[in-house]
């Protein structure tokens, strides 16, 4: 087994219960809450989990950036706005594919992106 590979990302969430129900809503992600201020994500592709904190995470301020992937981009835009996620990138190509950029309740910007 190789170690010194990325196995988990934490993303902060002042509105916890609003940064879940986008991503249940949205993407059908579950989570397994570790107490009042964190909860891990189930089966989304990377283990990783939301902690409670003011902190933003947006690219314009140098934060990495979570991008996932579709197999339907318009699709995906239209589930993010109904779950109540805001486009702050419309849907725009890129060498390799599309993508769009989004914020969920708790500010932080995220990516998905369609060959």
């Amino acid at each position: 087994m190789t170690s010194e590979k990325i196995n988990y990302i934490e993303m902060p969430a002042s509105d916890l219960e609003g940064t879940k129900t986008l991503f249940t809503d949205a993407f059908g992600w579950m989570f397994e809450d570790y107490g009042p201020d964190y909860a891990a994500i189930l089966d989304a592709g990377i283990d990783g989990g939301f902690f409670r904190s003011d902190q933003v995470s947006r690219t314009d301020s140098g934060s990495a950036l979570v991008v996932l992937r579709s197999f339907d981009l318009e699709a995906s835009l239209q589930k993010v706005v109904q779950a109540g996620g805001e486009v702050v990138k419309q849907i725009y190509s890129f060498p390799g594919g599309r993508r769009f950029h989004f914020t969920d309740p708790s500010g932080n910007e995220y990516a998905v992106w369609s060959e």
